[in-house]
């Protein structure tokens, strides 16, 4: 059976490939320490020695819109290309064609399906940078085939935080029982409390600074029953319009298991407060 070798949260900023390369002169006073902070977090990746990866992500509203947005949806294509035009042009970000596995995504698929998990599906899935932002700061040679899951997290109706964290559940329970001796890894991006286009969006930290510490400290500890007795979608939204990519990370701490994290590390950073979490389930990597 396969190996899930390690369980990785995070957030994906998206100006974090220009902010850090940029000439040290015309760098953000932040710079260095966000890439020191990546580059140590990469390593919990690394470490784990990962042959495939799960990415779990979210459509930006760039091929999913309101007239056709699934709630959870798997690609499954023998490639995928990746950066549309905007997040060329506005953060960077170079285009990608990152190589796909069919065999996990098509088990992942029927699995989910037994499972009750009615999943969308595409042969043509291109990626955002909900994606590729953890690629680059995780894995950026992009070597590695991977598996996109890409979840509803701003288009009302809203599925539970409940069923993210069953998702996880679900996708654990499928890589344990894929045939194969590949040692997976799976890597989920989200957010913290956020705004986006709101009145709350330039400030020095993120619009919930609370939120956000109970959050990194719900996630470093596996405590899953905290997590399902105070956030709803009404606490979300009263954390920051965008607030509800939390889910994403709910549903990373599914696939872990109610554990603690082997790593934990965050950076407040302008208007948001960026996340690093490392699970190793079983003591994969240790």
């Amino acid at each position: 059976m396969a190996k899930l070798a390690a369980v990785l949260a995070t957030t994906h900023h998206p100006f974090y490939l220009k902010a850090t390369t940029a000439p040290v002169e015309q760098q953000i006073p932040q710079a260095a320490e966000w890439k020191r902070k990546v580059e140590a977090y990469r390593e919990t990746l690394t470490k784990a020695e990962p042959e495939l990866l799960v990415m779990v992500g979210a459509d930006h509203f760039h091929q999913f819109f309101l007239d056709n947005y699934p709630q959870f949806l798997i690609g499954k294509a023998p490639r995928y290309d990746a950066t549309f035009y905007n997040e060329e042009r506005e953060f960077g970000i170079p285009k990608y064609v990152l190589e796909g596995h069919e065999d996990l995504s098509n088990f992942m698929h029927k699995g989910l399906l037994a499972r009750g998990f009615d999943f969308a599906f595409s042969n043509e899935l291109k990626l955002d940078h909900s994606i590729i932002c953890p690629i680059i700061t995780t894995r950026p040679q992009a070597d590695l085939p991977v598996v996109p899951i890409y979840t509803n997290i701003f288009a009302p109706p809203l599925p539970s935080p409940k069923r993210f964290w069953e998702l996880g559940r679900a996708i654990r329970e499928i890589i344990d029982e894929y045939p194969s001796d590949k040692r997976i890894a799976a890597i989920g991006s989200g957010h913290l409390s956020l705004e986006l286009g709101g009145p709350r969006q330039f400030r020095e930290t993120g619009p919930d600074p609370e939120f956000d510490r109970q959050a990194i400290e719900w996630l470093s500890t596996g405590n899953i029953d905290a997590i399902l007795a105070n956030v709803t979608h009404e606490s979300m939204a009263r954390s920051g319009n965008a607030t509800h990519g939390f889910m994403d990370l709910i549903l990373m701490m599914g696939i872990a298991g109610p554990i603690p994290a082997a790593y934990s590390d965050s950076l407040s950073l302008f208007h948001t407060m960026e996340a690093y979490i490392t699970w190793y389930p079983e003591g994969a990597a240790q």
